[in-house]
């Protein structure tokens, strides 16, 4: 059978009588078929508008009075072998699907915390450009996956759809996975910035401001690409069952203003990640003024991914263009050359996808570098300030006390609770390091005197004082005792010890006059 069946109206063949005939060899009531509007079309089927089969070789259906069929072929059995359309859609199938698993082990490093999530930079827009290269190669899979049937339906059906309608919708989501990554690395550049220096880059510059707006306008035009391309009627796409009616329905469907419409959206949504790029680079790379500088500054800080991205996806956004007007190298074409479609539709799409894999893999973890930018920061500040870092065996080689966060909290809070009795031990936890150094550093030396002038005990009642009266009473009015003679501290200090011995107070006794160390 040729692949290319020529769909045109056929008159019954005679058969025994004005009520039969014959076809492929099996007899029919004619009458049957009028009744139930059944029509016999040059490319060996039989048909209703609602049911056909097929009625050529091995395929003899059986109809009866009622209406109902026996032994009946759908026209959409899959007559035909795999051929290059088949084969190609195999392998790209095979490409996308493999695709998605080193997409997911991507989001799973690049989308892992190490730090505490700023509300500047949330954890989320980083992720964003693997949830879409997942959602592309997902669709791609799948119109590959339905391509096989293609080549090998008899007349086209439902797998025609299913592959033009998914290749259709992977163009939306190659536009968000390759702005995603774009705007996601300006969005690196200004944090590793802001990390270094929190005041350098203010939120309400023009700026920011451009940053606001550039994503509610790349999405626009996306979107606007969707709803211009996605729904609508897809019915007439599997209208080839002839090469006039391919010509009258198809055609009209796939390069209507629609497609086109569309396919121009697509390319204002390209503009607008080209527009961010240089906008990253303007703010957050050193610029030069003149020409051959600015080419310089270009090639030096440019994102090789970002560079080779965009330029594929203006390929694949041109191919868009081309076959909403030309219908020969459109995807919709059942039996039109695959390498188009193929070439420049489902391989500009691998290549991103492998683009953004193999940088994905190369570059660290976001978090992991800037933790290591922190320390080299650090590093350079020790280094001008001539601090020698210690080892880790330092603190416990000399005894440190290491305690854990909820101890610090602990003491932080017995601390805030008593704070004019740091040297104080708090039952409630550990006591905080300015406990500890309450009991080896100097204090308040005025609460330290009135402390020790109420432990000393108070003036002699029974000891005259009369000499050096005026000193002694200033001193009693400091809270200190006067200095005594040396004779005189010795004459207390024995009478003291004798009061002591012997058990009788001092005022019963006579003051001991001591002579000699023989008398003590």
């Amino acid at each position: 059978m040729p692949l290319i069946n020529v769909r045109e109206l056929l008159q019954f063949p005679a058969g025994d009588n004005e009520t039969d005939t014959v076809i492929n060899g099996v007899h029919f009531n004619r009458t049957a078929l009028e009744l139930y509007n059944y029509t016999i079309y040059t490319n060996n089927t039989i048909s209703n508008s609602s049911k056909c089969y097929l009625i050529f070789d091995q395929y003899q259906p059986v109809m009866f009075s009622n209406g109902s069929w026996v032994n009946g072929t759908s026209c959409y059995f899959p007559y035909y072998g795999i051929q290059s359309r088949g084969a190609a859609s195999i392998a790209l199938a095979s490409v996308f699907a493999m695709s998605i698993m080193f997409t997911l082990l991507n989001l799973r490093k690049h989308g892992k915390l190490y730090l505490r999530e700023d509300k500047r930079f949330r954890v989320v827009g980083r992720r964003w450009q693997w949830y879409w290269m997942a959602f592309v190669a997902a669709c791609g899979a799948i119109s590959c996956i339905t391509a096989v049937d293609v080549d090998r339906d008899y007349l086209q059906s439902i797998a025609l759809i299913l592959q033009s309608f998914f290749f259709c919708l992977m163009l939306p989501g190659t536009l968000a996975m390759v702005w995603e990554a774009t705007r996601h690395w300006g969005s690196w550049q200004e944090r590793q910035i802001v990390d270094s220096d929190p005041y350098g880059l203010p939120q309400d510059d023009r700026r920011s401001k451009t940053e606001f707006w550039l994503p509610l306008v790349f999405y626009l035009f996306a979107w606007l690409n969707f709803f211009m391309v996605i729904p609508r009627s897809w019915t007439p796409i599997e209208r080839q069952r002839s090469p006039e009616q391919q010509r009258d329905v198809a055609v009209p469907s796939a390069t209507d203003a629609r497609h086109k419409a569309g396919a121009i959206l697509a390319a204002v949504a390209w503009s607008v990640i080209v527009f961010s790029l240089h906008h990253s680079l303007k703010h957050y790379k050193p610029r030069s003024d003149t020409f051959i500088g600015k080419i310089n500054g270009f090639c030096r800080d440019c994102p090789t991914k970002l560079f080779l991205a965009i330029i594929v996806l203006a390929i694949r956004i041109a191919y868009a263009i081309a076959a909403a007007w030309d219908w020969d190298i459109t995807v919709f074409k059942f039996n039109g050359q695959p390498g188009w479609a193929y070439g420049l539709g489902y391989g500009t799409t691998i290549v991103l996808l492998v683009i953004f894999e193999i940088a994905g893999f190369i570059e660290p973890n976001e978090d992991r570098s800037l933790i290591e930018q922190r320390r080299r920061r650090g590093q350079a500040i020790d280094t001008e300030l001539g601090i020698v870092a210690k080892p880790h065996w330092w603190s416990k080689l000399h005894g440190a006390t290491h305690m854990s966060d909820e101890e610090r909290m602990r003491a932080l809070a017995a601390e805030v609770r008593n704070p004019g009795n740091s040297n104080r031990e708090d039952v409630s936890g550990p006591r905080s390091p300015r406990a500890y150094a309450a009991n080896v550093e100097l204090g308040d030396m005025r609460q330290g005197l009135r402390d020790r002038s109420r432990s000393r005990p108070g003036l002699d009642p029974y000891r005259d004082h009369s000499v050096g009266s005026d000193v002694s009473e200033a001193s009693s009015n400091l809270g200190t005792r006067p200095p005594m003679p040396r004779a005189q501290r010795m004459d207390t200090s024995t009478s003291e010890a004798a009061s002591t011995i012997t058990g009788t107070t001092v005022g019963n006794t006579r003051p001991q006059q001591i002579r000699s160390m023989l008398d003590i």
